[in-house]
């Protein structure tokens, strides 16, 4: 049931007598209690921040003395008590309010800085299951949300590194705090527990395995503030989830100017798809716009480098370059030669990043790893009323059953390079067409309506290519080809015979899959089923 307003005005400063001080995270909290202390505040305290302040040499009063009551179990029970919710929650204009804090002894609390227990930490770590719920706060959620729905009376602070802001507020005020402040304060102060209640039901769902929970809840904290989004008159943010999954989002940026909501959402596009590749053979992979223009395994990350870029080499220029493996001086060196926004590597050498230090914009990102394509995780979208909601695509080519659905079986090698061009299909936008040659993509149709057009556009660009390259035909002629979903009819697959592919890896499943395999055998291709499809819109 709703309850009815009192039509209290606020007052537009709260003089700050008394704080209630409870943080997990002491970063920075010695050097607020000493400003609170300065200022005469009484500080209200508990357990291990009550020891921390008083070991700092300033007064400090335990929870304990104004509840009565000691904390116990644990410390889970300490702060649940109408000496400290009345204190937080009381309207101090309101006669009745007023009233039961003199008949009930509560004292007012001005500032509230609270801070939670590290459920997100613990999660990250992986700790255990007991470890994890223990650290689930209760009492910490309760007085956050308290404090910042009596705003009008209470600042709630939840953040370390709003203490310094907080402090010059006070100092501008004579010890007291705006309106406008508290109200901000409090926004952060829901978004906090909104976040850190995201994290906590979706470890459960993800921990119990509940494929579809009634409620869904995301939260992440404000990593970036954007210059803004996928065009100029776009506001945007990046906010990190607290997983530790290596990429753009856990990278260090060891050169270059701040990321834009593009290089971000590109260079994340191009770091899944090189970790698809064993690093145990060097792979390189361009992306413009999220979708791949070359990739490619070579003897050196030099060498695949080079692949790559032939295949595109036009637009390769400004995009994105992501290893498997830590960049060396001489990829580095060839890197350099073409315009490029971001590079992203596990790890890069001193000599390396030298090198990508004489181009004072290019961004160079190490992540200490790479991403697991197997791992389960979760895919998000949003869209007019809501959220659509899915299982990342963990599915990897080499765990899949292949069958050879042709009177031609595929060589060894032709093999390699299906399984090869499946695994970058899976990263190119549907209708997706992959032309692969020696370990390297030769051809990339992206995004298109129609699987023939993808064919086409496919087999065009290899043309320009070899055009740019000064070769005498494309290097589709003997190449293989994967689809991400079932050619519906024979023709996309007539246009890769067309092309020069020898070879076809695909998921088959059409109604039409007789006739595109009679298609097959007449053109002596070999062709093979996933079973699998990989669309990605």
């Amino acid at each position: 049931m709703a309850v009815a307003s009192k039509n209290i005005a606020p007052p537009d400063r709260v003089l700050v007598r008394r704080a209630l001080i409870s943080v997990s995270d002491k970063t920075g909290l010695v050097e607020l209690a000493e400003a609170l202390a300065g200022r005469g505040v009484e500080i209200v305290s508990t357990g291990g921040t009550s020891k921390a302040i008083h070991a700092a040499g300033f007064p400090v009063r335990d929870v304990s003395d104004i509840t009565g009551f000691p904390e116990i179990m644990d410390g889970r029970v300490k702060t649940l008590h109408p000496s400290v919710h009345g204190g937080l929650l009381a309207i101090r204009d309101d006669a009745e309010h007023r009233a039961a804090m003199d008949a009930h002894g509560i004292g007012g609390i001005d500032l509230a800085v609270i801070n939670l227990y590290p459920f997100e930490e613990v999660r990250a770590k992986g700790g255990d299951y007991a470890a994890t719920v223990e650290n689930i706060d209760i009492g910490g959620p309760a007085m956050l949300r308290a404090s910042a729905k009596n705003h009008a009376y209470v600042a709630i602070v939840t953040d370390p590194a709003d203490y310094a802001e907080v402090v010059a507020e006070l100092e501008k005020g004579d010890g007291a705090l705006p309106y406008r402040f508290r109200q901000e304060l409090a926004a952060k102060a829901f978004a906090r527990v909104a976040a850190y209640d995201a994290a906590i039901s979706g470890w459960f769902a993800e921990t119990l395995k509940l494929a579809e929970p009634r409620h869904r809840a995301f939260g992440g904290r404000l990593h970036t503030v954007m210059r803004y989004g996928e065009n100029p008159h776009q506001t945007a943010g990046f906010y990190a989830s607290g997983d530790t999954r290596p990429g753009v989002a856990t990278a260090r940026l060891l050169q270059g100017k701040q990321l834009s909501y593009n290089n971000m959402n590109d260079t994340d596009a191009a770091f899944e798809l090189v970790a698809e590749f064993d690093p145990a053979t060097p792979a390189v992979a361009i992306i413009k716009h999220a979708n791949p223009c070359g990739v490619a395994t070579g003897a050196t990350l030099a060498e695949a480098y080079r692949k790559a870029l032939a295949c595109d080499p036009v637009s390769a220029f400004g995009g994105i370059v992501a290893a498997n493996r830590p960049l060396d001086a001489e990829a580095a060196e060839e890197i350099v030669k073409v315009f490029t926004e971001v590079i992203i590597a596990p790890g890069a050498s001193d000599e390396a990043a030298a090198i990508i230090a004489a181009k004072k914009n290019l961004r160079l990102l190490v992540t200490d790893g790479l991403p697991d394509p197997r791992a389960k995780g979760l895919s998000v979208k949003s869209l007019a009323g809501g959220l659509l909601v899915q299982d990342r695509d963990a599915a990897v080519v080499d765990d899949m059953e292949l069958k050879v659905v042709t009177a031609r079986a595929p060589t060894p090698a032709e093999l390699a390079d299906l399984k090869f061009a499946f695994r970058v299909a899976k990263h190119v936008k549907s209708n997706a067409i992959v032309y692969v040659k020696d370990g390297a993509t030769v051809g990339v149709g992206a995004g298109q309506m129609s699987r023939v057009d993808s064919s086409r556009i496919a087999a065009r660009k290899a043309e320009d290519a070899a055009e740019v390259a000064g070769g005498a035909a494309p290097a589709t002629r003997g190449s293989v080809v994967a689809s991400d979903a079932f050619f519906p009819f024979a023709d996309g697959l007539l246009a890769a015979v067309e092309a020069g592919a020898t070879a076809v890896i695909q998921p088959g499943g059409s109604m039409r899959d007789e006739e595109v395999i009679a298609a097959a055998d007449r053109h002596g291709i070999a062709m093979v089923f996933t079973g699998v499809r990989h669309f990605r819109h």
